[in-house]
């Protein structure tokens, strides 16, 4: 008489094992189901914020295509009489100066301000001296103070050397007001630099201006590029130093922008054209070095 085959508790085992396993499947369906529509939900509100920021940007450009009297009225006519007739008007009243000046006095003072803050901010994060978050404070504090308390000030110095109505004073005003920011952020991009290559730099002969220019440069060339951003926007929307220090013939587009306000009403359409106008070189700029931008943004973030 042969004995009885005991199969069932194998198949028992195996059956608990694929439910367990298609357990599993259901919940992992699940997450991914969850995850898929946070995805779908963060989009929605990303382009929504989107939309709302770049709303006020597309009004203006559609309103400097208007006439002035369909510009004025209300509610506004949206699609009527569109022309680039405001655009024409600018140049007619001489916008060419302005934005030269501008790009003049921006330019420069970018450029002189990387050139002292690249090795500023390198002895400070790769040779550090002694105390140097002390002296990173220091930077930090030289823009608590409002820029109305110094105006009077340097008014009256600028006016005894006879230097009112100059480009150059506001090229030496924003390389000065940018300076502490630059030092700020070059100097959190350069601690990323790996102390290795510089020590290696060293061995093969290298000096300091020449590990500066050859190894840290290339390295931290997105944060550079960051940087020189944001100087850059902030001198060419600097407005307050620009309106009390010049008058005509060193003026820039924030004051040209002022002159749309008069005693006679608000041009509004050619206000619009002319913000529109001195709003693209910071947008071209912005393009160009978007890769770098977001890289170097990001660059010293984490320590």
């Amino acid at each position: 008489m042969t004995a009885p085959t005991q199969t069932r508790p194998a198949a028992t085992g195996s059956g608990s094992k694929g439910t367990l396993l298609n357990r599993r499947k259901k919940a992992g369906r699940g997450e991914g189901d969850i995850a898929e529509k946070g995805g779908l939900v963060w989009t929605t509100v990303a382009w929504v914020a989107t939309l709302l920021f770049f709303a006020p940007v597309a009004w203006m450009v559609l309103t400097s295509l208007h006439s002035e009297a369909d510009a004025a009225t209300n509610p506004p006519t949206l699609f009527s009489g569109l022309s680039l007739e405001n655009y024409s008007a600018l140049f007619d009243r001489g916008v060419g100066p302005y934005l030269i000046n501008s790009a003049m006095a921006s330019v420069v003072s970018t450029l002189l301000v990387l050139l002292l803050a690249i090795p500023a901010a390198y002895a400070l994060s790769i040779r550090p001296v002694e105390k140097w978050t002390d002296v990173m404070f220091f930077f930090l504090s030289t823009k608590f103070l409002p820029a109305i308390a110094a105006l009077l000030p340097i008014y009256l110095l600028v006016k005894r050397i006879g230097m009112l109505d100059n480009i150059w004073v506001l090229v030496i005003l924003y390389t000065a007001m940018n300076l502490p920011i630059a030092v700020w952020m070059m100097q959190s991009f350069l601690a990323e630099v790996p102390k290795e290559i510089l020590e290696a730099a060293e061995v093969d002969g290298a000096g300091v201006l020449r590990s500066i220019w050859s190894v840290v440069v290339p390295i931290v060339t997105p944060g550079i590029a960051a940087t020189a951003l944001i100087c850059f926007i902030f001198s060419w929307n600097e407005f307050l130093f620009a309106v009390n220090l010049t008058a005509t013939v060193s003026s820039t587009t924030p004051v040209f922008l002022v002159g749309f306000i008069s005693s006679q009403g608000l041009f509004l359409a050619k206000l619009c054209a002319a913000a529109t106008l001195v709003s693209l070189p910071v947008l071209i700029a912005g393009f160009a070095a978007q890769d770098k931008l977001v890289r170097g943004l990001s660059l010293g973030a984490v320590k």
